[in-house]
């Protein structure tokens, strides 16, 4: 069984705590038709990253702030098939709030609505992609959450589900866990580790010479 010390945990919010698939996919299918993007080269990057930097990627004729704005609405508006993950809200109300922290490439509006969706609490420190200039793959959102914890990046453990993500952690100097819920083993195998499940994952804090958390981790096989 796989162990990780650290201080802190960063998490993804969709596709590692949130299931938002049907939804993101749905939006993104609608809003290609109506601009005649190919869906297949939009979704083949979209996962992980900042709907602005992915509408400059697919169509940057198009003026991509007023397209992300009208995007993150109808998304925010949008909870068919929206499900939380089992293993979620036992993490979320387990840690400390000082120790964790969520950093997702998604708008405010739209993240804390899923949130409230699946009965997750929202941390004290929750970076949107409201908060930053440069989405993932860029280290920023989580140098940014760790800033606002107050710890070293190092001394963290990301909580990831797309390659995207997972350069965005690893670049920040974090150890990266990905979760294997939208993407195939062969694409995370940048990451630190590897779960099946958000659920497979067991939490043990230690207080008293000073404060550690521990990731358990499932034996491979």
């Amino acid at each position: 069984m796989d162990e990780f010390q650290c201080d802190a945990i960063l998490f993804d919010l969709d596709g590692v705590l949130v299931d938002s698939t049907q939804v993101v996919e749905r939006q993104w299918r609608l809003w290609a038709i109506r601009h005649q993007v190919d869906l297949a080269q939009l979704m083949a990057i979209a996962h992980g990253r900042r709907a602005i930097e992915i509408i400059q990627m697919v169509a940057p004729h198009l003026n991509s702030q007023v397209e992300a704005a009208g995007l993150a609405a109808a998304e925010a508006a949008d909870t068919d098939g929206l499900r939380v993950y089992e293993g979620a809200h036992r993490l979320l109300t387990t840690l400390p709030v000082t120790d964790h922290a969520i950093a997702t490439s998604g708008t405010h509006a739209v993240a804390s609505a899923r949130l409230a969706f699946a009965g997750l609490p929202t941390p004290a420190v929750f970076v949107t992609s409201d908060d930053v200039q440069r989405g993932k793959p860029n280290p920023d959102p989580y140098l940014l959450a760790a800033a606002r914890l107050g710890i070293p990046a190092e001394r963290c453990v990301v909580f990831e589900d797309a390659p995207a993500g997972i350069e965005a952690g690893l670049a920040a100097g974090a150890r990266v866990i990905a979760v294997a819920s939208t993407h195939p083993k062969a694409e995370l195998s940048r990451a630190t580790a590897i779960v099946e499940r958000l659920a497979d994952v067991q939490l043990t804090i230690h207080h008293g010479n000073g404060y550690k958390l521990t990731v358990r981790l499932p034996m491979a096989g």
